[in-house]
């Protein structure tokens, strides 16, 4: 009797196709929840990325390890996969069962750096209130505050400063943040995204816009056509006027009181004139994601790994929002 699966049963990989009940038979029948695939990719890693909040569970409750890395080089975290996607529900299960919120995947990117980068505002609540550091920088230093700024979710950087991403001793990295998001709500957001797809991959091609809510704010998604089909997208939210009321609102509390800076009533920002982040990057933090199948994968960050694609697994993606494109020639 060993504990491999029984092999005339369906294979916990095949179970993920299917739904719940059928990874509980999968496991009754011998099926490890630690198992992996030929290209290493472990069964927890891929419910993750799916959004597959029930198999997660069981597959944890089987005794799958939380922090267990995946993937050919084992880099990769099922608690970064579910949080590159903004599977909200994935990252509390995970965290439930012991997964180290801050712990790093290859390349030194760690779930808050990827939830942040992409305007999960819903999944970098669940980090923070699951014990992620909103003071521990990304992997090239990159402060989480300065980071959601670029982004311009405002929801993302209410959540930031109300766990401490302000607090007394931040005041260089909320000037740098209040810099940023005041240079960028004088942008346009779409004519951003498409200089920067057409920097990347050169001029001419048609292009699909869209703007869409996401966890409730508006997110801009610009797609380059390539014969018709997508080849490269990039994605940014629009709330920088807001983030820049925010962040002169906590920059205003931690001069007067010391005390860590609290988000206030979103307004309109006192000031438009644009000042230089120390730091701080010279342009969006947008995705400017390549595809390599024709349609894109989820949205990364720049000079940042690929984030997890879900074409060649089981299950919707869920990663670009949806919503009929409009055309742009």
């Amino acid at each position: 009797m060993t504990n491999e699966p029984i092999r005339d049963e369906p294979s916990l990989f095949d179970a993920l196709y299917e739904d719940d009940d059928a990874v509980v038979r999968a496991l009754r029948a011998g099926a490890r929840a630690e198992s992996s695939d030929e290209e290493g990719t472990t069964a927890l890693y891929l419910a993750a990325v799916h959004d597959r909040p029930g198999a997660v569970r069981l597959l944890l409750a089987a005794g799958a390890d939380p922090d267990r890395a995946s993937g050919p080089e084992g880099s990769d975290l099922p608690l970064c996969g579910a949080a590159c996607g903004g599977h909200t529900e994935v990252v509390r299960a995970l965290l439930a069962a012991g997964a180290r919120p801050d712990l790093r995947e290859e390349f030194g990117f760690m779930a808050l750096r990827w939830a942040v980068g992409l305007g999960r505002a819903a999944t970098v609540e669940a980090l923070l209130a699951g014990g992620a550091d909103p003071l521990l920088p990304g992997p090239q230093g990159e402060p989480m505050l300065v980071l959601g700024a670029q982004r311009g979710s405002p929801r993302t950087v209410r959540a930031l400063l109300a766990y401490g991403a302000g607090a007394p001793g931040q005041e260089a990295v909320v000037d740098a943040a209040l810099a940023e998001a005041r240079r960028l709500a004088g942008v346009d957001v779409e004519r951003e995204l498409l200089r920067r797809l057409e920097e990347a991959y050169g001029p001419g091609l048609d292009a699909l816009v869209r703007r869409d809510p996401v966890d409730g704010e508006e997110t801009v998604t610009v797609e380059l056509l390539r014969d018709g089909v997508p080849a490269a997208g990039a994605d940014l939210h629009t709330g920088h006027a807001e983030i820049a009321a925010l962040l002169e609102e906590a920059q205003g509390t931690t001069e007067t009181t010391g005390a860590p800076g609290t988000p206030g009533t979103p307004g309109t920002p006192g000031t438009t004139d644009t000042a230089d982040a120390s730091d701080a990057s010279d342009a969006p933090s947008a995705s400017v994601t390549p595809s390599a199948s024709g349609a894109p994968g989820i949205p990364g960050t720049p000079d940042a790994p690929d984030a997890p694609s879900a074409s060649d697994a089981p299950g919707p993606p869920g990663a670009m929002p949806a919503g009929p494109p409009t055309p742009h020639g």
